[in-house]
């Protein structure tokens, strides 16, 4: 059971915990989603979530979320939401730093088997 104390997270720590893109952390949870933090390198695989909604908010860098019609571009201090079921691939040049609330049962590849998939089960903490 988890302690019901608040909870302080210091984002820069954790972004400092790990190098490796696309690997989202576990920083915190509330209400059955998952705080998530993962540095963004690159580009990642299309792919879309059935059942589930992703936020993605920018800390550092710059964050394209390529949709089939159109992109959105993300800078620090902004977010996005993806609806259930809307195919996507983020990208970003260089590095960037972001922050991802979205449930607990959320595949980071969704329903697309990729060398890059991590299982919910399987997510690290920060």
């Amino acid at each position: 059971m988890r302690d019901h104390a608040p909870l302080k997270t210091s984002l820069r720590d954790a972004f400092a915990s790990f190098d490796e893109p696309w690997v989202p952390r576990i920083v915190g949870e509330l209400n059955g989603q998952l705080v998530k933090v993962a540095k963004f390198e690159g580009e990642f695989v299309w792919h879309s979530h059935a059942d589930e909604d992703e936020l993605f908010l920018v800390i550092d860098g710059h964050v394209d979320i390529h949709l089939r019609d159109r992109t959105i571009g993300l800078d620090p201090g902004e977010f996005a939401i993806v609806p259930r079921g809307v195919e996507h691939k983020p990208s970003a040049d260089g590095v960037a730093s972001v922050v991802m609330f979205e449930p607990a049962s959320t595949r980071n590849t969704g329903s697309v088997d990729d060398e890059r998939t991590i299982e919910p089960e399987d997510l690290e903490r920060a």
